[in-house]
Formats: structure tokens, sequence, C-alpha cells
């Protein structure tokens, strides 16, 4: 408080006259925007009309007796009275008065009608991403996963257009399907379908296959299926996804699904990147008795990563038996030129007791040719005692079946411990 002599003008700071005119009794909420703005979904009300009269005993109020003790902050309020009675009568709702006495009265309000989202869709994920039809089918024999992807729809409901989500400017879009398993989503375990230009209902009726899925696959994978909209000159855009844990699937049975596709889910950062997935490999093992050695056949890949800038791969494979001391197990495949899917079919020999096999791994390493500078790793898997799951399975069943090939699909991941990673 600024302090005066006697005699003296009473002087008010800013900061007092803010205080006190401002704020002379309870403090009343902030008003919106909106509260003077209301907004009709379909025009104004039928019972809308000029401003509600007052009845007799609200003007009846003392004014004589207020006039003496006014101040700017009443002239303040009575405005902003004013404007909320003005728009009261259309339907709006503003904060009650602190003033004492009874107040004008209003209309009823009435109560508040749904409205629509700005871009006509409710709120529910069903109806504004839309719902995916397709049929998921396991073949055992082939180690195969179809799946068919035949259309995407949204059912007729009120405030929604029948269709996928717009994202174009023209009010359409350019939709595809890409597909992921999970975990260990990469480029290399990505498939998609087609394009099809300006359409919210797309029909592609379309069968993506992934070979080398091992029944271990089918108990902890998940099919991750996604809707896009592909754009020419910007990053494509997501429109909705959904998931299908692969145990689901009976081996051998179609299975229909016609899911409402969801917001994109958080991805699990924690996952290791040791082991994201670079491809799938076919190897077939087999004791000789005849030949006294361990016969390993390579005999193709699938869904390799692309480590060129076309999109493609020059894969070869390459495989040590180790221990090896005397450095003379290594083997080398053919080159197959620009392929994620290269079909080699060769097989090399490596003689070797067989019971010193028990104490020997096998390696197995894929790699993309390049000229001119270092060869690129892809990825590659152990066989052998130390190794876990279908790889160690695969290792066992050979040593206890002479002179069987034993063929199994092992996944290819990017680190390979103990392996040599340079060509």
């Amino acid at each position: 408080m600024t302090l005066r002599r006697r005699g003296e003008k009473a002087t008010i700071s800013i900061q007092e006259h803010m205080a006190i005119d401002v704020c002379p009794g309870p403090i009343r909420p902030i008003k919106q925007i909106s509260d003077y703005f209301p907004r009709f979904p379909r025009g104004l009300p039928p019972d809308a009309g000029p401003r509600a009269e007052a009845p007799p005993d609200a003007t009846a109020r003392p004014a004589a007796a207020s006039a003496g003790r006014r101040s700017p902050s009443d002239g303040a309020r009575d405005d902003d009275e004013d404007v909320d009675q003005l728009f009261g009568a259309y339907g709006a709702s503003p904060s009650p008065s602190p003033s004492p006495g009874p107040s004008p009265a209003r209309p009823p309000a009435k109560p508040p009608e749904d409205e629509p989202d700005a871009d006509g869709y409710e709120s529910d994920d069903c109806t504004a991403l839309g719902t995916l039809d397709f049929s998921l089918l396991y073949d055992q024999e082939n180690n195969a996963l179809h799946c068919t992807i035949s259309k995407a729809k949204v059912p007729r409901l009120m405030f929604s257009r029948k269709g996928l989500k717009p994202m174009d400017h023209n009010g359409l879009a350019d939709p595809y399907v890409k597909l992921h398993l999970l975990p260990g989503a990469s480029k290399a375990n990505k498939l998609r379908t087609k394009t099809l230009r300006n359409t919210l209902n797309p029909t592609w009726n379309e069968t993506l296959t992934y070979y080398g899925i091992t029944d271990e696959d089918m108990i902890r994978k998940t099919l991750r299926i996604s809707v896009c909209d592909e754009d020419k000159f910007r990053h494509n855009e997501f429109i909705g996804e959904t998931r299908v844990p692969l145990k689901k699937l009976k081996p051998n049975h179609t299975k229909t699904f016609s899911i409402c596709l969801e917001k994109q889910l958080p991805v699990d950062k924690t996952e290791d990147k040791s082991l994201e997935e670079r491809g799938r490999i076919l190897i077939s093992l087999k004791y000789s008795s005849q030949k006294q050695g361990l016969l390993v056949g390579i005999v193709r890949c699938a869904h390799l990563a692309a480590m060129d800038a076309n999109g493609y791969s020059d894969p070869y494979v390459k495989t040590y038996l180790k221990p090896d001391v005397d450095k003379k197990s290594k083997h080398k495949t053919a080159v197959k030129k620009k392929t994620l899917n290269p079909e080699f079919n060769e097989e090399f020999c490596y003689e070797i007791k067989h019971g010193d096999l028990a104490k020997k791994t096998l390696e197995v390493t894929v790699w993309d040719y390049d000229i001119g500078k270092s060869n690129d790793f892809i990825g590659g898997v152990v066989l052998g005692i130390n190794a876990k799951g279908e790889r160690l399975k695969h290792w066992f069943d050979c040593l206890k079946n002479k002179d069987k090939r034993v063929e199994r699909w092992h996944t290819l991941t990017n680190e390979l411990p103990g392996a040599v990673l340079s060509d």
C-alpha cells in the first residue's frame, strides 16, 4: 500500500486499481468465445426468437438503492449479463450472476444434440477408419502363410460416409495394404498389395504369401495388417491397422475375418534390435554313412532384406563348421542377381565322424555381393548344440537319423554371435 502524508491526496497504483475495481467480489469464471457464439449443427432451433421479456417482478429491483454505490466494474458486469441474456434465448448457457435478487426468467434449455465430427464421422474408430475383410490360411506341409486381402468397407451409419476415410484433397484415397510379422518387423518381412486409385471402397482380392513359416512362428508371431494411402509427392499416410495372433489359426484351415481398423498402436522400443529379421532360409541336413560326412544343402531363401538402392540384393550363402582350426570349412554358393527370393539348390559335404558332430556348430550367413566395395551382411543363423528352438531341434534330428535328409526353415537375424561379419 502506498503511504501518504496528512492532507495529501490519495494516490492509487495501477496494481491496486486492478485489485479493487476489477475483482470487487467472488472470482467469476472467464467466459469462452464459444459462450457468445453458440454452434448449432442444423441451424437455429425452431423456437429461437427475440429475447424473452423479463416478468414484472424482475423489474422491481431497487435500482435507486444501488445507484449510489455503482462502480465501473458494475457497469461491466451488467454488460455481461445483457450479453448472456441475449444469447440465452438461443440455447447458450452462461454462468449465473453472483448478484442477489431474482433473475430474469429464461426459456428452458433444450438437451444438447449429438453433433457429428468435423469430417462427418463419429468418434468410433470402426466408423471413422473402416473395416477390412481378409482370410488367412496356414499351409503346414509347405510352411506357408497365405493372406487373401478381399476388400475394405464401412457400414452405413448416421453421419458417416460409406468407405475408407478420405485422405486426399479430392475426398478419395489411393489405398493399399501391407503386412508385417511381429516381433522382428522389418522391410524383409513386409508384403504389400497393389494400389487402387481414387476409391473409398477398394476391392483387391489379392493373396500375399509368407514362406518359411514354422510351427514355432505360429505360436509366437502376430500378423500386422495396415491400410495406407499412397502419395506420390509426400510420405504415404496411415489409415488404420489390425493385428491377428497366428496362434488363432488352425493348420490347413482357412479363417475369414471382417475386422474394424484401429489407430496405429505404439511400437515396442524395448524389443532387441539384434533379433531383427532379415529373411528366411531353407536348409537341409543329412549325415551320410557312405561318404562319412555331413551334407549341408542350401535350398532357397525368402523375403531377404533389400541391400541395394534398386530395392533388391545380389545374395549368396556361406557356410562354416566350427570350431575350424584349419580354416578349411568355408563353402560358398553362386551369386543370384537382383532377387530377394533366390533358389540355390546347392549341397556341400563336410568329412567328419558322426560322433564329433555333437561338438560342432554350423554357421550359415547370407551376403549381398557388391562390385568395387565390401559385400553387405544380410543375415545369419547358427545350428548346433548351443542353439535353441527349431535350430536345436533340426540339429538333433540330423544326428538321430543317419542317411535321412531333414529340411527346416530358419529365420535370419541381423547379428550372428561368433561370426565373422566381413567377407
